[in-house]
């Protein structure tokens, strides 16, 4: 009797592997699925550079933020912040003026460098007191009263003529309209003090005062006013505040016989163009600066670093803008 031998019930004998037949292709071995362990972090994928959409996204929000920024701090600092400025500089030129005249060096005339201060008005009635500075034109008053090189200087014989403000930066002569006849003006000058008094106020159109009699001193505020609310912002007219004492100072001869056009009331200094290009043209690089950096870092940390300077140089611009609008504004 012939035994049956079972192959696959032999433990000692290993299975023949299958013959594949002719043609057929041997498929790959199942690898098995690793899974991933409890706890385990999952590495993120690298960022890829930005897309179209992206970077459009980035240059416009950029662009407009920036324009925004600029804008309004022009308007903040024109109604608020200018007053600062301006109060910070009348402190500096006080200290200034009151040192000269301790020294007794304090200019008399005829020529005095624009922005050196040459007197110190104060009228009681409007709470006013502020150093007035050599020159007319938009720079020059945008630290208070400037005096129009063309005329005596105050307390004087003569008649000595002083613009002012009447909103931005202060607006030192925004009050001048409430003058009345009879309201004092005190002048303190290098060559000691006078004291005038209002004789009128007048507008275009009004009829001129007399000339000064021989010997007196007359002195003429300039400024500008406008109607409504914002009416010194956009002022339509000039107004003139005339006050005489009886004696003045001797003025000494040699003083200009006119001033540029720039220096006259309600002009516009347009010498600060090359300086307002360059002000924009740090601007737009300020610009690009923040759209490339957004590319790198993040949003928050860009504009964190980049805010105090788009800040200082909106301060900077906005001085210059402000040289291109009229001198009495």
């Amino acid at each position: 009797m012939t035994a049956t031998m079972d192959h696959t019930a032999d433990p000692g004998l290993e299975p023949q592997p299958k013959r594949l037949r002719r043609g057929a292709k041997q498929k790959p071995p199942v690898q098995a699925r690793k899974r991933p362990q409890k706890g385990a972090r999952r590495v993120p994928a690298p960022a890829g550079p930005p897309g179209a959409a992206e970077s459009t996204a980035a240059v416009l929000s950029s662009t407009f933020t920036m324009i925004a920024i600029v804008c309004l701090w022009v308007a903040v600092q024109l109604l608020f912040l200018s007053s600062i400025s301006q109060n910070r500089a009348q402190d500096l030129l006080y200290n200034q003026f009151r040192g000269d005249l301790a020294g007794a060096t304090a200019p008399v005339g005829p020529i005095v460098p624009p922005g050196d201060p040459v007197a110190l008005i104060t009228i009681p009635s409007i709470g006013l007191e502020q150093v007035v500075v050599e020159g007319t034109s938009s720079g020059d008053l945008l630290v208070g009263p400037g005096h129009r090189r063309d005329t005596a200087l105050p307390g004087q014989v003569g008649t000595a003529v002083v613009y002012g403000r009447a909103a931005a930066y202060g607006g030192p002569f925004a009050d001048l309209t409430d003058l009345r006849a009879g309201d004092q003006i005190q002048v303190d000058v290098g060559q000691g003090r006078k004291v005038f008094r209002v004789s009128g106020v007048r507008r275009a159109g009004d009829p001129l005062p007399q000339p000064p009699a021989e010997g007196a001193a007359r002195l003429t505020l300039v400024t500008a006013e406008g109607s409504g609310r914002l009416g010194a912002l956009a002022p339509e007219s000039v107004v003139y505040v005339d006050a005489d004492a009886k004696e003045g100072y001797p003025a000494p001869a040699g003083r200009a016989a006119a001033v540029p056009e720039s220096e006259q009331s309600m002009a516009r200094d347009t010498s600060a163009l090359p300086l307002l290009a360059l002000c924009l043209a740090l601007l737009l690089a300020l610009t690009l600066g923040v759209i490339a950096a957004r590319q790198r870092w993040s949003t928050a940390l860009v504009w964190v670093v980049a805010t105090p300077l788009v800040i200082a140089l909106s301060w900077a611009t906005t001085d210059v803008v402000m040289r291109l609008l009229p001198n009495l504004i």
